[in-house]
């Protein structure tokens, strides 16, 4: 047999072990520093608030929502020109006068199919 082969074979080998072990090495150092580095970090932030400085409900207890129909803004009137954002007022409107929700009349088409009758 040919030992020549057998060596060239073990030393390959052997350079990937010591290649695996030095990238092992260098791996943990990076996670060591990595951790040691969001360490000083979290140092450096605020403390959390205590429990006396967390916020609390009013006296007058939780705030309930509020619902209202909401008549929308008339669109200013121009000359063709088109109207920019800023030249528009802000979204939301006045309250309305008629403060009745609409309803769903049966047998007009709700947010599925045509209105029919179902059947197939």
């Amino acid at each position: 047999m040919n030992s020549t082969l057998y060596l060239a074979a073990s030393a390959g080998t052997a350079f990937g072990v010591v290649a695996v072990l030095v990238a092992g090495v260098l791996i943990t150092a990076g996670l060591i520093w990595a951790v040691r580095l969001g360490i000083g970090v979290r140092r450096r932030e605020h403390r959390p608030p205590r429990p006396e400085e967390q916020p609390r409900l009013p006296d007058s207890g939780p705030v309930r929502e509020s619902h209202e129909m909401r008549a929308p803004h008339e669109m200013p009137r121009t000359d063709g020109e088109r109207l920019t954002p800023h030249e528009l007022r802000p979204t939301g409107g006045a309250p309305s006068g008629d403060q009745q929700r609409g309803r769903w009349s049966e047998g007009s088409s709700g947010s599925f199919g045509s209105g029919g009758s179902g059947g197939a």
